[in-house]
């Protein structure tokens, strides 16, 4: 009897080994597979929240700079003797824009004429790039602080101030020198952006914001690290680092995922050379692998232990069959195809056999839903299409021996359909564009939305001359694209613009040719609406 209850003691504990093992086995593998996936995606999705947040800074940048080259028009700002009329422009424009700390009216010699709240009036300020830099055009100074004006204006936070200068020279018709038009951008405004960027993301991804300069100093981030450089651990300064994530180990912190974006301008914009990183804590990126791993563990131990009290309770029935179960486990742990065998005879028996296959069928489809997570992340949600990260996987699989077109659409009237209807009939729009879109293409080719109002389209090699191709294409899309389209908010109208470029005829590498293409929108953009432009155009 002893005998015998030694072997349903053994027989339990076997059966509860085997269990435990498989699942750990398969919980590591899928915690090392999902951890990478997840790392993937939301080094990506940093990435594009550091672009995004370099474009809205070059956009916001290049907005203002537009308002004082408006406002230098002005005849009221020109003529000598409207000072009160001067007084009232320039203090509306202080009240209307908070991010404007000071504007001012500079005389040809540089002495403030005139000042928002009369700040700094009749103080000669020559010699400051404010007023030197702007004589040969327009001057977007970089971040600094203005200790002078500080003292002047109202600092609630009691820390330093910081500010962006922008300047624009007034000119008769003549080219003589009438004055320039100054103002100092609070730094604060930036990281309004931040807090705006980072508002949906911050409680679920713990994300964080670093402006550089283009020396590697920080210029916006956590106020331990304002003013530091990372570029002994975080190499920016070489385009290569540019819109790439990696998993960096910050100085007297923990390791982050770490996302890098270069601001490079808008418009006529330049750009002041500023990078823009995103960093995620690395045990935040990795914590749905644990939940999952953790989750695939206690079902598996409670598996096991269902399984070794039925295995003592019929040790007598199970010594064969058990044998035949455990093989089949022992060929899942090793990554082989198996199934676990179905068990006929004694009830217990083939409970524990279809128990263990519902086990491997779960973590089977545990493992799809990783898949489907993963083509999710492909995927545009709001038009279905394929999204940049999806455009960025298909250029780095491209056979290099194939050739293929690139088309960038960028739509005409978007804006102004967002800001008179609406931005749900923007989507709405944005939907039915798409949807004429894929119309057009052909079985095999990629349309993908890059985000906003920009699409791609790449033409694969096929029958037919894929440049007569592409050109066809262009012409069918943008008469399909300026057709009316009925929203719920009325009827709206768009047209867009196409810039287009060939591989390998463009350049030698895919972002050669992106770039071939992306100068040809902004051709076809200069042209106007509805225009068409290939790279090889000129």
């Amino acid at each position: 009897m002893a005998r015998s209850t030694s072997l349903r003691t053994r027989l339990a504990a076997l059966i509860a080994l085997i269990v435990v093992l498989l699942s750990w086995l398969l919980g590591t593998f899928i915690n090392v597979d999902l951890s990478q996936r997840l790392r993937e995606e939301s080094g990506r999705e940093l990435v594009e929240l550091a672009y995004q947040m370099g474009d809205r800074l070059d956009r916001d940048m290049a907005a203002r700079a537009s308002i004082l080259e408006v406002l230098a028009q002005l005849d009221a700002l020109r003529e000598p003797d409207a000072r009160q009329e001067q007084i009232r422009l320039l203090d509306q424009l202080s009240a209307k824009m908070p991010a404007l700390a000071w504007i001012g009216l500079l005389d040809a010699q540089g002495t403030v004429s005139v000042g928002s709240d009369r700040i700094l009036e009749g103080i000669n300020i020559a010699h400051r790039p404010v007023y030197r830099e702007a004589l040969d055009g327009l001057f977007i100074g970089d971040v600094h602080e203005a200790l002078l004006l500080q003292s002047l204006l109202p600092n609630p936070s009691g820390e330093t101030m910081k500010f962006v200068d922008i300047s624009w020279p007034m000119r008769d018709d003549e080219g003589r020198l009438l004055g320039v038009l100054a103002a100092h951008l609070s730094w604060s405004w930036a990281g309004e952006i931040s807090r705006s960027l980072l508002r949906a993301t911050q409680e679920r991804r713990e994300a964080e914001f670093f402006v550089l300069a283009s020396d590697g100093a920080v210029l916006l981030g956590p106020k331990d690290w304002v003013g530091k450089q990372v570029e002994d651990f975080l190499p920016v300064s070489g385009s290569k680092s540019a819109g790439l994530w990696q998993v960096v180990e910050w100085p007297g912190e923990a390791k982050y995922l770490t996302g890098v974006a270069f601001a490079d301008g808008h418009g006529d914009y330049a750009g002041l050379g500023w990078v823009v990183v995103a960093r995620q804590p690395l045990a935040v990126a990795d914590q749905p692998a644990e939940n999952a791993q953790t989750f695939i563990f206690f079902a598996g131990s409670l598996l096991a232990l269902v399984f070794a009290i039925a295995g003592w309770l019929m040790s007598g029935y199970l010594t064969a069959p058990l044998k035949r179960i455990a093989r089949a486990a022992d060929r899942l742990s090793a990554r082989e195809h198996a199934e676990i065998p179905v068990i006929r005879g004694a009830r217990e028996i083939e409970i524990l056999g279809a128990s263990i296959r519902h086990l491997v069928e779960a973590l089977g489809h545990q493992e799809n839903r990783l898949d489907e997570m993963s083509e999710l992340a492909l995927t545009d949600s709001l038009t279905g299409l394929a999204n940049r990260a999806a455009f960025e996987r298909f250029l780095l699989s491209h056979d290099p021996t194939l050739p293929l077109a690139l088309l960038f659409l960028d739509l005409d009237g978007f804006k102004r359909v967002n800001d008179e209807m609406g931005h749900a009939a923007g989507d709405e729009l944005l939907a039915v564009v798409a949807e004429r879109l894929q119309s057009k293409v052909r079985d095999g080719d990629l349309l993908v939305r890059l985000g906003g109002d920009e699409f791609v389209i790449v033409l694969v090699p096929g029958s037919g001359d894929i440049q007569r191709i592409a050109r066809q294409l262009a012409d069918r899309t943008l008469k399909a694209v300026s057709l009316p389209v009925a929203l719920e908010a009325g009827e709206a109208r768009v047209y867009c613009s196409i810039g287009g470029a060939f591989w390998p005829e463009d350049g030698a590498t895919t972002d050669e040719v992106l770039e071939c293409a992306d100068r040809a929108l902004y051709r076809a953009k200069a042209k106007g609406k509805n225009v068409a432009v290939f790279s090889s155009e000129r």
